[in-house]
């Protein structure tokens, strides 16, 4: 049986609440104006959340207006894209966004240096990192990455992968030059012959392969954290309704991503501006997005392989911050009591 703390059972009642006496007047339903004001009152009059190319649902929700729907003009919906998983970090920390994507190694990251984070929910398991190389590099293995120039963007999942990807080889991070670069100029760099290598993030690392004839090297999907979405602990305690509703949405996008799977391929075409191809590889081939909502255990363990890394690379600076940081990061009642149907699903 589960046991749902009060902020969770306050927000299911609140989105329940705006379901029975406010959706239903789009339905051809004349509800009465007065209880529909009253009934459809929300904690807050404003709701800022990230968008972002790594995370598909995250672009179905902006591109059908489900959250705006579902508000109306009771509270402003405000979409800010996200380049990566620091920047994203980096958003919540600032109190920028209330809700924001990265990978789950990037969520341990921030959580353990301070940002007051929580993981509410997870959009994805992906394959969205790897070691690329130009077509015609003499590099084909990890272990001809020693003395190379790779391109990563610190606090991001391809950081975190080049971090494990060298460690396994018995390589030191004193014998490469890491470039910290954002995706988008780590892509060009390595494209341009800037660097020798780059650790690289989907669909900016599918469209290289297409387009310029780049070469995976390395493929590892356990190197690979899940996609953690994530809420300020402000944002979750002064709005604990419109962060079950954001959940409730995910729900639904997920169940209409497996329904409409060209249609997600379509939408991440046109939001990255990359071939329907490069898309269709990125979300059929390398990203799972049917799988349990939960954030827990089985994240826990993979994070935990994560974080001596984070202390051994001087990321983070004790193993008991790590520890600390495992113990608050995830907050599952949102996810455990999602429901599409409360989000129009």
């Amino acid at each position: 049986m589960r046991t749902f703390r009060p902020a969770a059972l306050a927000a299911l009642g609140a989105v329940a609440a705006l379901v029975l006496a406010g959706c239903v007047s789009g339905e051809g339903g004349a509800a009465d104006p007065g209880a529909a004001a009253e009934e459809s009152e929300w904690s807050a009059g404003t709701l800022t959340l990230d968008f972002a190319t790594y995370n598909p649902l995250s672009l179905v929700i902006r591109d059908q207006g489900w959250l705006e729907e579902a508000l109306g003009d009771d509270v402003e919906v405000t979409w800010v894209q996200s380049a990566g998983s620091n920047k994203a970090n980096e958003a919540l920390r600032a109190g920028a966004v209330d809700v924001g994507s990265t990978a789950g190694s990037a969520a341990l990251l921030a959580r353990a240096n301070g940002s007051p984070i929580r993981a509410i929910d997870l959009y994805s398991q992906p394959e969205w990192a790897a070691i690329v190389v130009p077509e015609d590099s003499p590099i084909q293995s990890v272990e001809d990455l020693r003395g190379a120039s790779i391109a990563a963007t610190k606090g991001t999942d391809p950081y975190f992968f080049l971090l494990q990807t060298l460690d396994e080889a018995g390589i030191g991070l004193d014998e490469v030059e890491v470039q910290n670069l954002q995706h988008a100029d780590g892509r060009t760099a390595l494209e341009t012959g800037a660097v020798d290598a780059w650790s690289g993030l989907d669909p900016l690392m599918a469209a290289s392969e297409s387009e310029a004839g780049s070469r995976l090297v390395y493929r590892n999907i356990d190197f690979n954290t899940y996609g953690f979405l994530n809420a300020t602990e402000d944002f979750l305690e002064t709005s604990p309704d419109l962060a079950q509703l954001v959940v409730d949405t995910y729900e639904r996008a997920r169940v209409w991503a497996a329904e409409n799977p060209d249609e997600v391929v379509a939408i991440l075409a046109e939001v990255a501006g990359i071939a329907p191809e490069v898309a269709e590889t990125v979300i059929t081939e390398r990203t799972v997005l049917d799988l349990d909502p939960v954030p827990g255990e089985t994240q826990r363990a993979v994070l935990e392989v994560v974080g001596p890394i984070f202390v051994e690379s001087g990321d983070v600076q004790t193993q008991d911050a790590i520890d600390t940081a495992l113990d608050e990061l995830f907050e599952p009642t949102y996810a455990e009591g999602a429901d599409p149907a409360r989000a129009g699903g």
